[in-house]
């Protein structure tokens, strides 16, 4: 795998930096089944740009964590055409990854990556729950004629019998979705966008603690007001303050061992939106890391 380097990397750090790298940052800009908006190809390389004005000193955690982590950025490289072929690209990757026992951060593309970023995990771990934040469940079996669309990504991840998924910010289903999660309640849990403000951290502990979980974050779980840059905006959404005591409690009890940030459809020289994800993952692998012993 070769990585960038001098500058160009996620955050703007050096691949050869003398730290051991624990982490391995996968741009991977697939975009083969958007329904609404495009864009999401160039959100990979406007994260890691955007990345670049990222302060390193976190003032909550009093520390520059990128120094304890360590991080390398793959060299953008060409995703293979059709979408399952990419899907395969992306566990293969991820595969390499997970056997040099790093993270794989994986930087979309659609939100149809999960499946594919997260099969090697599903190889190596007994069960995977999957941290889940999204303005939509991602539950159909199949849209628009393809069943790896983005809006099959949870289904598809459900494939897996060793997967469950506990998903928020919900706040848009089709009624075939409802029905599939009303008939499989033993494995997915939805904490709905409309009740974001009775979120119980005590809970949300309970469900997680000690399990192994990857994290898959698409953008649009925040609300349009913060996050217009993706393909599918919905209003009634998650904010900055809902969204990181979620992570950073399950990221205290369990065992994070990957992650993805998907659907940011960049929108010329409106830059915070860039930035507001390059910061979500970079408060992602310091909350993982300051809890991993």
């Amino acid at each position: 795998m070769e990585y960038l380097n001098k500058k160009k990397g996620f955050l703007g750090l050096d691949a050869l930096h003398k730290n051991n790298s624990k982490v391995i940052v996968v741009p991977f800009g697939l975009e083969k089944t958007v329904s609404y908006g495009g864009g999401t190809k160039k959100g990979p390389m406007e994260i890691i740009k955007a990345s670049h004005q990222v302060e390193l000193f976190d003032e909550e955690l009093n520390k520059e964590p990128y120094k304890e982590i360590g991080i390398k950025t793959l060299k953008p490289f060409v995703i293979k055409k059709e979408i399952k072929k990419a899907l395969d690209q992306l566990s293969n990757i991820n595969k390499k990854i997970i056997e040099k026992n790093k993270f794989p951060l994986v930087l979309g593309g659609e939100h149809s990556i999960t499946p594919g970023s997260i099969k090697p995990l599903i190889d190596k771990f007994e069960h995977l729950t999957i941290l889940h934040f999204d303005a939509h469940a991602d539950l159909r079996e199949s849209y628009q004629g393809e069943k790896f669309s983005h809006a099959s990504a949870i289904k598809r991840c459900l494939d897996f019998s060793n997967v469950s998924v506990v998903s928020f910010g919900i706040r848009n289903l089709s009624k075939s979705e409802m029905d599939f999660y009303i008939n499989n309640r033993e494995r997915i849990k939805i904490f709905w966008g409309k009740d974001k403000n009775r979120y119980d951290i005590s809970i949300i502990e309970k469900i997680f603690k000690d399990k192994t979980v990857y994290i898959t974050f698409d953008v649009d779980g925040f609300d349009a007001s913060v996050m217009p840059a993706t393909g599918t905006p919905e209003p009634g959404g998650l904010f900055w303050e809902d969204v990181l005591p979620i992570i950073k409690k399950v990221c205290q009890v369990s065992n994070v061992v990957g992650a993805d940030i998907n659907e940011l459809a960049p929108i010329k020289n409106f830059n915070s939106y860039n930035f507001l994800v390059a910061k979500l993952a970079y408060k992602i692998l310091a909350y993982t890391f300051e809890f991993k012993n």
